[in-house]
């Protein structure tokens, strides 16, 4: 009777305590690609040539690269989802400069990829060189492009700290977090809940209030890959320049510099 009772048991225990199909022993960890801007000359540092950009995805798509949704790998790093497919990167863009609109865009509806926008709200229809809400509105409504938060004006939250006093200093730093994540709910429609850290800049403090803010995922300027063993609300970035084409951008994919 006691061996009839065991055999009973073993089935409902690997019934209650099964591990979901994406449970492996073996992370799996995803490059998260970051630019900022692109257009025919490079001013600076931040800036991609957009021929340059469009050299990289193809890099991508010929070594065999799936470029896969933002929502996707935080999902699994936030464990309620499966692994992305093997040799999955990732394409993120700050700040909202006007030439993802105009260079970028045009080549991720070519190449029907997924990107996502960082976007700090305070400029966009006001500062000359930034996108308008009718632009994001026509890129949110292509399905290919996700919007969220790079807090409302982009600070740096180390100087605001030294400058402010501690009561007005967390009042700032909740306005940053709430005030963009409410202008870009009610000019677009969505639903933001990830966050790029502004100069990449964060500490426990800066998280609690994000979490208490809404957000699920935050992102840093770490070169390194993103994966299970990260913290989800600072999870690394490659910071993508000019100079990153051909064997130079697979050496960055294949490197964990942690």
């Amino acid at each position: 009777m006691g061996t009839l009772r065991f055999f009973f048991w073993v089935p409902l225990l690997a019934i209650f305590f099964a591990v979901p199909a994406w449970g492996s022993q073996t992370a799996r960890v995803v490059p998260i690609l970051l630019y900022h801007r692109f257009g025919p000359v490079v001013r600076d540092a931040m800036t991609v040539h957009t021929v340059v950009f469009a050299a990289q995805i193809e890099y991508l798509k010929r070594h065999g690269y799936r470029i896969v949704p933002l929502r996707e790998v935080v999902a699994y790093i936030r464990g309620v989802g499966p692994p992305p497919p093997p040799h999955s990167v990732v394409i993120t863009t700050d700040d909202g400069h006007q030439s993802v609109y105009t260079d970028m865009f045009p080549l991720v509806q070519r190449y029907h990829i997924p990107v996502t926008l960082f976007i700090y709200p305070s400029a966009i229809s006001r500062a000359s060189y930034a996108l308008t809400w009718d632009e994001l509105r026509v890129m949110h409504g292509s399905g290919l492009v996700n919007i969220q938060s790079h807090t409302y004006w982009h600070p740096n939250f180390k100087i605001e700290k030294k400058r402010l006093a501690p009561r007005v200093y967390d009042k700032f730093v909740a306005m940053q977090l709430e005030k963009s994540r409410a202008k870009l709910d009610q000019e677009l429609g969505i639903k933001v809940d990830m966050l790029a850290w502004p100069f990449g800049i964060y500490n426990e403090d800066l998280i609690k209030s994000a979490t208490a803010a809404g957000y699920i995922a935050a992102f840093t300027m770490v070169r390194a890959p993103a994966g299970p063993s990260d913290k989800v609300m600072a999870l690394p970035r490659y910071l993508v320049t000019d100079q990153d084409t051909g064997k130079t951008l697979g050496k960055l994919l294949t490197t964990d510099s942690r």
